[in-house]
């Protein structure tokens, strides 16, 4: 196929956000990289300039309906944008928050999936089990002639009708040609039949059309008289023969007890139809239960002490009250744990009436009809607990679709499967030649999008997990699988750091991929900080030289092998690397021991980990890395540590068991870093989040202006009436409804997006007001803060994690994963002076977003938490990190059921001479320096 000419992408005075006016052009249909510093306008250009003005150029090209909204649309701000083809974003972020989305229908798979089974699926009786099927004369004919020997009867089933009488029967069958028939196995001629002979009382009536000799002979005259059975008999044929008799029907029922079936079309196999959704769980796969566990979540506690969580709020102290009157009715001491009394006296208290007391259970069920309040059903839902369905199985269909079956394999135990296996079952599954002539471009279809998704390491995920459960990297993943799969010729793709989150085997098939979208034709761009990534490019654009201010602009654009000196390039050419320590610290005496660890594809899994170390677990993605540090060993240190998890067992939040866990005694504290958002409203920042606002307000509440009327610091806070703006009540903007399009954030005019009311922007120090210190960067704010240490202090720990580039004010729900966890950090290692004991930190994947430069400041980080006495484990695909670690557990070999063990445990030197870890097989060549046992 011809393309026609290739013109450049051509940008003119791009200026969003910390962008200098660059002007530059990267040539289009090439694998293009946009590396530089965190913070240095990576993705301003890549997707508030490229891809925000290539969405822009979609939207004009659509209707004129379309159109009325791009004025509405906030522009890039560039001067001119040439060459730029309709883009596509692909970002690291998971949007999905209902549970009817599954990685089934996110992908498409299971789409094609439905009508696989639509087209060649094969029913069966959802009773007996017996294969039904549409029978037409002449099958019925092939099976006649191929089964029965010697005389045979083509019958059919008269309809029974209490109206009816034998006199009519006889009478309406003799006017419609037919005299002989057999009732209850009996057969009678009708002129012959004897006086106490009655046709409408027997169970089962016979009508036979004709009688046969077997044989080629009887084709003609059997394939009649099957029509006319099929005619008259709605649609069934019996068969009489002497060894038995066969059963026939052309509607989709079963051919033995005559139960119907549904016509097959891909809405009955579809969770989110009526058709094909289960009834008892309308398609979720899974009910609400109340569930003891909840109701009573400490059984240590006595019946006085709120053993029953329900009855300790305050609306319920009567229910209480009678809760002991009833106990001791009992005779029961309300004064001993719960777990020591009766089993008797448990149910009647959970489950009985003793008096004028109700049981918990009946009586939250009885609240059940107040659940068109919202506070009734926020107090119900937490002592429920989700299960699987007791209709479908957790399966989400009915029992019609799961009748239908394919290679054996009914569609939710297809969708079980992982995506690895579902690739290999879908090339192994045999077709007829007539259902390989129907099916084979679905087929096509699923084994295309199954490979990619395996390409792109998702291998392990399965097709019924819930979509709202992915990581940002999975869901970018999946999204770079739809665009493979969607066959788009000439678009622009934007990525944002496609190998977060991958094992270096995986993203080595990533790339393959990416050059694959590249090679149909396609533009593709990615954000990208990892080095091979960068070497396989075809064009490297770096910003720089620093971060925010200190950034955006074009310190190099060519071909990758081409840089020199700049920060990017000293690295790619080996000036500047991470280096191997040259003595490891110390492992032992202090060891956190985890003995028969169990969730997932965690198997009776024992793991041991030095304390005041830094432990890396790595592994292949979806090897059980974040089941053993976020399910297992977080929650059961929570458990021993604060007497109690803190997973949301009633969302369904699991909790990992393990035969035993010892050495975690000297732990004063567990602390989990994860990449969760650090708020879910734009009013969070990082100047809030480290609690340093406090400590601006301050300084400007004790400004003589703000003394002379009276302000305080709470005048300065954005989330309080008194000093914020009235019309989008601090939030600086308001939001435009965008019908079909996402929703718009446009500045607030009232204050200009200020936040504030204009008399409080007129209190200002050195000439600046609240608004415009929210505006500064950490860096900038720590130069003008210099004089101010404990303000000084917090922000410095901004910077030391890679964050310097961050405005004070910019809304959490801007940052990334990466830049959310970093924050996180920082706030730990401002309070760490201020608590003690020694703790534990739990990290997930900390380098996200990092340049390789940040990676050496953060490891510095690191070094100094773990110096300071804590113990750091985290989970790292970043081999810089891993080979700085002191102790490494891989984990593996493979992904999902493949996965799950520990392949190996040791310094990193140890996991690289273990010939079976993938991790070691990357890793052997950087350590390159010869290791000192300390």
């Amino acid at each position: 196929m011809t393309l026609g000419p290739i013109p450049a992408i051509r940008i003119v005075n791009a200026r969003q956000h910390n962008l200098k006016g660059i002007s530059f052009e990267i040539p289009r249909r090439k694998l293009v990289v946009v590396t530089g510093p965190s913070g240095s306008g990576k993705s301003s250009l890549a997707f508030d300039t490229l891809y925000a003005e290539g969405q822009r150029r979609y939207i004009e090209s659509l209707s004129t309906y379309a159109k009325q909204f791009l004025e509405r649309m906030p522009k890039p701000l560039v001067d001119r944008l040439e060459g730029l083809a309709p883009a596509v974003a692909i970002e690291q972020q998971n949007p999905v928050v209902s549970s009817r989305s599954t990685v089934g229908t996110a992908t498409e798979v299971y789409d094609y999936l439905r009508l696989l089974w639509a087209r060649v699926g094969r029913p069966h009786c959802r009773v007996c089990g017996s294969p039904v099927r549409r029978d037409t004369p002449e099958e019925v004919v092939d099976a006649v002639i191929a089964t029965v020997e010697g005389r045979f009867q083509v019958t059919f089933p008269l309809p029974t009708s209490s109206a009816l009488v034998h006199d009519t029967l006889v009478e309406n069958l003799r006017a419609m040609g037919f005299i002989r028939v057999v009732a209850d196995d009996v057969p009678y001629h009708l002129d012959e039949l004897p006086p106490e002979a009655d046709l409408a009382a027997a169970k089962e009536v016979l009508v036979v059309v004709d009688r046969l000799v077997a044989g080629p002979e009887a084709r003609g005259r059997l394939i009649e008289a099957v029509r006319t059975a099929f005619t008259e008999g709605d649609g069934i044929v019996v068969v009489l023969h002497p060894s038995g008799r066969m059963r026939f029907t052309e509607f989709l029922a079963c051919s033995v007890c005559d139960t119907p079936s549904r016509t097959l079309t891909p809405s009955l196999f579809s969770f989110n139809n009526p058709r094909g959704a289960c009834g008892g769980c309308n398609g979720f796969g899974a009910v609400l239960e109340y569930d003891e566990d909840l109701i009573v979540p400490d059984p240590t506690r006595s019946l006085s002490a709120g053993a029953i969580d329900p009855w300790t709020k305050p609306r319920y102290q009567s229910r209480r009250r009678m809760l002991i009157d009833a106990a001791k009715q009992l005779g029961a001491d309300p004064d001993a744990p719960w777990k020591t009394l009766r089993s008797s006296y448990r149910k009647e208290l959970l489950h009985g009436k003793v008096g004028r007391y109700v049981g918990i259970f009946p009586f939250l069920e009885g609240l059940e009809r107040k659940r068109y309040k919202q506070y009734i059903r926020v107090f119900l839902r937490q002592y429920q607990r989700a299960v699987p369905c007791p209709h479908c199985g957790g399966t989400r269909l009915n029992e019609h679709a799961l009748a239908v079956r394919l290679d054996s394999r009914t569609i939710a135990e297809a969708s079980a499967l992982t995506m690895d296996g579902l690739h290999q079952w879908l090339g192994a599954v045999p077709f007829s030649e007539s259902e390989q002539a129907v099916a084979h471009l679905i087929l096509d279809e699923l084994r295309a999008r199954t490979g990619f998704l395996v390409d792109v390491g998702l291998g392990y995920l399965t097709l019924e997990r819930q979509t709202r459960t992915l990581s940002g990297g999975e869901a970018q993943r999946i999204a770079l699988a739809n665009a493979l799969g969607a066959k788009l010729v000439d678009a622009l793709y934007v990525l944002d750091e496609p190998t977060i989150g991958l094992h270096p085997r995986d993203t080595e098939r990533l790339l393959g991929l990416l050059e694959r979208l590249r090679d149909r034709g396609n533009s593709v761009i990615m954000v990208e900080h990892d080095v091979e990534t960068i070497r396989r490019a075809d064009v490297m654009l770096e910003l720089g030289p620093g971060a925010g201010e200190a950034g955006g602009e074009v310190v190099f654009n060519g071909p990758p092998g081409d840089v020199t000196d700049t920060l990017t390039g000293q690295y790619l050419r080996g000036r500047k690397r991470i280096g191997v320590p040259s003595m490891r610290r110390p492992t032992g005496p202090l060891w956190l021991e985890i003995r028969g660890a169990e969730l997932h594809n965690l198997q009776n899994v024992d793991v041991t980990i030095p304390l005041g170390t830094l432990t890396a677990i790595t592994g292949v993605s979806g090897s059980g890395k974040s089941t053993l540090m976020h399910d297992v060993l977080y929650r059961q240190l929570e458990n021993r540590l604060r007497g109690g998890h803190s997973a949301k067992s009633h969302l369904g939040e699991p909790v990992g068991g393990v035969r035993g866990l010892t050495g975690w005694e000297p732990l004063a504290d567990v602390v989990l870093v994860d990449q969760s958002p650090i708020g879910r409203s734009p009013r969070s920042n990082p100047i809030t989040y480290i609690k340093a606002f406090d400590e601006i307000r301050e300084l400007f509440a004790s400004q003589p202006l703000a003394r002379q009327r009276k302000y305080s610091a709470s005048t300065f806070s954005f989330n309080l009436p008194k000093g914020r703006c009235s019309v989008c009540e601090g939030a600086g903007h308001v939001k435009i409804e965008m019908v079909f399009l996402a929703d718009v954030f446009v500045p607030c005019e009232a204050c200009g997006g200020s936040r504030y009311k204009g008399e409080v922007l007129e209190v200002r120090i050195n000439g600046v007001s609240i608004h415009d210190v929210l505006q500064w960067t950490v860096q900038e704010a720590i130069t003008r803060f210099r004089h101010q240490p404990k303000l000084g202090s917090a922000l410095w720990q901004l910077q030391q994690v890679g964050l310097g580039y961050l405005r004070l004010g910019q809304p959490a729900t801007t940052l990334s994963g990466g830049e959310a966890q970093r924050l996180k950090i920082a706030r730990e290692l401002v309070t760490a002076g201020k608590r003690g004991g020694r703790k534990l930190y739990l990290l997930d994947e900390p380098t996200t977003g990092l340049h390789l430069d940040d990676v050496r400041v953060l490891i510095q980080v690191l070094d100094r938490l773990v110096d300071a006495g804590h113990t750091v484990v985290l989970i790292e695909h970043h081999l810089d990190v891993i080979k700085r670690a002191d102790w490494v557990v891989d984990l593996g070999p493979g992904a999902g059921s493949e996965g799950g063990r520990v392949v190996a445990s040791g310094p990193p030197e140890v996991i690289a001479a273990e010939s079976t870890s993938w991790t070691g097989r990357y890793l052997a060549p950087l350590l390159d320096t010869p290791v000192a046992s300390a």
